[in-house]
């Protein structure tokens, strides 16, 4: 009998990077597709991080599935994280997963790499015997999946020795489902480089708050503006406004690269001058739209938990873009493009936090967050949070 799944990798660090962006719950829920393996990880149902495994970062992806499971062609298509209840899925410790992975050699990877970089430094004309490509050679980690109920095995091959770890695999949750995004009624779009928001957050972090307050408006300062309440210390807000000299107001962010007169496609594909552009949006953006209902007015405001938003910072530092998404209901989808780096691209080239990277694979990390009550949001902002 064939594996229901095998997927062969050669590298493992691939892996680990897209997993331990959702590494905050113990557990995660996997999903066998034909497209690539689904991570679904959350906490209470007020947060929820999706990372996919697409099929292309595998050399080799085979997918048996049984003579129940509808085809490709028989389900919709959601965007990356699209789920049919139908494709096998199970759950498993993600903990003990980013171990194995940590196990199997990435820690002595990164050691390799920062070694390297070093030696390359030193020496220029250094011999590559001992850079990353050439380490991983003869390395290949292969996730299997045999059947309902099996384990999931982890083996890593490398120079003729085969070690294997198996993963004891449980049944998901009957009741389990996705934070619901709306897609239909979607009030809030905006893009940007990932680092912008990564900047913005650990700055307000530094005053520890309890609440995260959004705030967003497309006809009037502050466009796009984030604060963060209910700590020991005093209110503070990041404001990503119009800077006409190329930066952005508060938060002690740095300034954009491309000049105010650069050229960019607008949504409806006509091109229009950034400078136009930017009496209606914040500089940092790439894209911005804000059509709030009527009976919000003409501001978005939103508030959540700041401990939750903590969660996505590993996300945060390593993806190259991020899509802020907001829906009527408020919850908030943070969703993360992350360019990983080509192994055959000698390392010391920095990549991650809104650096693109040497055309390595392009996957997707994508957080959802509930939003708070204002009773909710009040209390946490007088008492901090305490029960």
């Amino acid at each position: 009998m064939e594996p229901l799944f095998v997927g062969v990798s050669n590298n493992a660090q691939h892996l680990y990077t897209l997993l331990s962006c959702i590494g905050f719950a113990p557990k995660a829920t996997v999903q066998i597709t034909p497209d690539g393996l689904r991570f679904s990880a959350e906490e209470s149902r007020v947060i929820q991080g999706l990372a996919f495994l697409d099929k292309s970062l595998f050399t080799s992806y085979t997918f048996n599935p049984s003579a129940d499971t509808p085809s490709q062609n028989d389900t919709s298509n959601d965007d990356e994280f699209s789920q049919n209840q139908n494709y096998p899925h199970f759950v498993v410790s993600l903990s003990a997963l980013l171990d194995t992975l940590k196990i199997f050699g990435i820690n002595e990877l990164e050691s390799n790499r920062a070694r390297q970089t070093s030696i390359t430094q030193a020496n220029p004309a250094s011999s590559s015997a001992f850079n990353a490509p050439t380490l991983l050679m003869d390395r290949f980690c292969t996730l299997q999946y045999n059947q309902h109920g099996a384990p999931l095995t982890i083996a890593i091959t490398e120079a003729g020795v085969k070690t294997t770890c198996e993963l004891v695999t449980y049944e998901p949750d009957e009741n389990e489902a996705d934070i619901p995004l709306q897609r239909d009624t979607i009030i809030m779009k905006m893009i940007m480089r990932s680092a912008w928001l990564h900047n913005a957050i650990a700055e307000l972090d530094s005053s520890t708050p309890n609440v995260l307050k959004l705030s967003a408006c497309a006809t009037r300062e502050p466009y796009f503006a984030l604060s963060g309440a209910g700590g020991p210390f005093s209110e503070s807000t990041v404001e990503f406004s119009v800077d006409q000299n190329n930066g952005i107001v508060g938060g002690g962010g740095h300034g954009a690269t491309q000049s105010q007169m650069h050229k960019v496609l607008a949504d409806d594909g006509s091109s229009r001058s950034r400078a136009t552009r930017a009496k209606v949006a914040p500089t940092v953006t790439e894209t911005f739209l804000v059509s709030p209902p009527s009976s919000m007015g003409e501001r978005i405001q939103q508030s959540y938990r700041f401990e939750l938003i903590r969660k996505a910072a590993r996300a945060m530092s390593v993806a190259n873009k991020v899509s802020i998404r907001g829906d009527r209901q408020g919850v908030l989808s943070l969703q993360f493009m992350v360019e990983l780096d080509d192994p055959n691209v000698p390392v010391g080239r920095p990549v991650g936090a809104g650096v693109k990277g040497p055309s390595g694979p392009v996957c997707f990390v994508d957080f959802r967050f509930v939003p708070l009550l204002d009773e909710e949001a009040a209390e946490l902002e007088i008492d901090g949070g305490s029960e």
